[in-house]
């Protein structure tokens, strides 16, 4: 791809890059695009009160800090989309890969 940077990676602009970057097997984007998503990821968290210095049950309420202890991804989205309750189904995390259709069980 040297006709994009002209021998010059420095010239390519990050999106362009990533795009361009071949994706690693089993994952929906490029190696570089994850790294910089979990970097990123905890600097929102720790930088957001709601997750740190608010997180309490005085600004949540104790209902709402049990609603949150009580849910997780899968739940969240099986109330939004239900029928996604067979690609779902005996999974507690929503980050792993899906059941296909027609195949429920580990």
């Amino acid at each position: 791809m040297e006709w994009l940077h002209g021998g010059d990676i420095e010239r390519v602009d990050l999106m362009v890059g990533l795009f361009a970057q071949k994706l690693s097997a089993g994952f929906a984007f490029s190696d570089t695009a994850f790294r910089i998503f979990i970097l990123m990821a905890s600097r929102r968290l720790n930088s957001d009160r709601f997750f740190t210095e608010c997180y309490t049950p005085e600004v949540y309420s104790r209902a709402g800090m049990a609603w949150i202890d009580d849910n997780s991804m899968v739940t969240v989205l099986l109330r939004h989309h239900p029928e996604l309750r067979t690609a779902l189904a005996g999974l507690t995390n929503a980050f792993v890969p899906w059941h296909t259709a027609g195949r429920t069980g580990t």
